[in-house]
């Protein structure tokens, strides 16, 4: 049986650079498929779900080439639309992102359900209403069936502001006839990087980070060169670790520009940090005080469609929040077994 042993009461001092963000990488690796070129993505990190990201790709036809510790030549220069093996569907929620860039290469794809981690229902509909409306025609029996003659430019509006569904589209809107206006998309990190990365290949797409983007679609994408960014989750981790154990640590490459609501909300519970450029410093003399709303009210930790907290930090916050004097009341409306952990 496989342990981990950890033994406690140690702060944790020195320096770690955060590995490339896991969320960007997967949408990233399904937008090589818009192109016949190869597309070089660097920082890519060594996590399972990339691996098997790779071996769903593999099975189409794609090819990989390691050209450094962390960096990937990806061409998909002959897609054939295969069947997938539906138990590596199973072991990973990004599967669903082979739909749109599918449908824009070759015009179909059938998918065997996605899988992912158990935090609550996680709905697929945005995704299909998405590229219905961008003229693709869709079946479920036991299999998702995309189909397509032409990919047209729509007016969308997403009924919820899902990350993936969100990516989809866009990946499918960047091939397709015409203009696409995309509404109530959502703007975390990693979908603006997917939409710098398209841009790069000559894509059209404007309002990035904002949840209106309108997109041009054009004939073809050509093969580009792109740096994947740290992954704030385990930015926060890291910052959230070194303050419960007293410690002092910097984070290089740290993605500052995208921490800004997480330092407010951390902030809010007595833990702080410094910046310097694209570093940040923890320091070990936390105040560990729960600051409370006007007139002494308990405060509340809510998650949020981005700029606002993420639901994937919340657990990191609550462990935080444990060791800080005073209350506060946390909510995750958007995962109800996110409590779980």
């Amino acid at each position: 049986m496989e342990k981990f042993i950890i033994e406690g009461g140690i702060p944790l001092r020195g320096e770690v650079t955060p590995g490339g963000n896991k969320n960007a990488a997967l949408p990233l690796m399904a937008a090589c498929l818009l192109t016949r070129e190869p597309v070089i993505l660097h920082n890519v990190p060594d996590i399972q779900d990339v691996k098997t990201m790779r071996s769903l790709f593999e099975s189409l036809g794609v090819e990989f080439t390691e050209v450094g510790a962390h960096d990937w030549k990806i061409q998909a220069r002959n897609l054939t639309p295969a069947e997938l093996d539906p138990d590596i569907c199973r072991k990973i929620r990004a599967s669903i992102l082979l739909a749109g860039p599918m449908l824009a290469r070759v015009g179909k794809l059938e998918l065997p359900p996605p899988g992912g981690d158990v935090i609550g229902r996680r709905r697929v509909d945005t995704h299909m209403l998405a590229l219905q409306k961008l003229g693709a025609k869709i079946t479920y029996e036991r299999i998702f069936s995309f189909e397509c003659e032409e990919l047209k430019g729509a007016d969308i509006l997403l009924d919820e502001a899902s990350v993936t569904a969100t990516e989809n589209a866009i990946m499918a809107c960047v091939l397709a006839k015409g203009t696409t206006v995309l509404r109530n998309a959502a703007s975390e990190p990693h979908v603006q990087e997917l939409c710098h990365l398209l841009n790069k290949m000559g894509a059209d797409i404007q309002n990035i980070g904002s949840n209106t983007l309108v997109i041009n679609g054009c004939t073809s994408l050509h093969g580009t060169e792109f740096t994947i960014g740290p992954d704030y989750l385990e930015v926060v981790s890291f910052i959230g670790a070194a303050a419960v154990t007293h410690g002092e640590i910097t984070i290089h490459n740290a993605g500052n520009n995208y921490l800004d609501m997480i330092k407010l909300v951390f902030g809010r519970l007595g833990v702080t940090w410094k910046e310097n450029g694209d570093d940040l410093w923890v320091p070990s003399n936390q105040e560990f005080t729960i600051e409370s709303d006007l007139g002494g009210a308990i405060p509340m930790i809510n998650v949020m469609p981005w700029p606002a907290f993420p639901t994937d930090l919340m657990s990191i916050a609550i462990v935080v929040a444990t060791q800080s004097k005073g209350t506060a009341l946390f909510h995750d409306w958007m995962y109800p077994s996110r409590m779980f952990f």
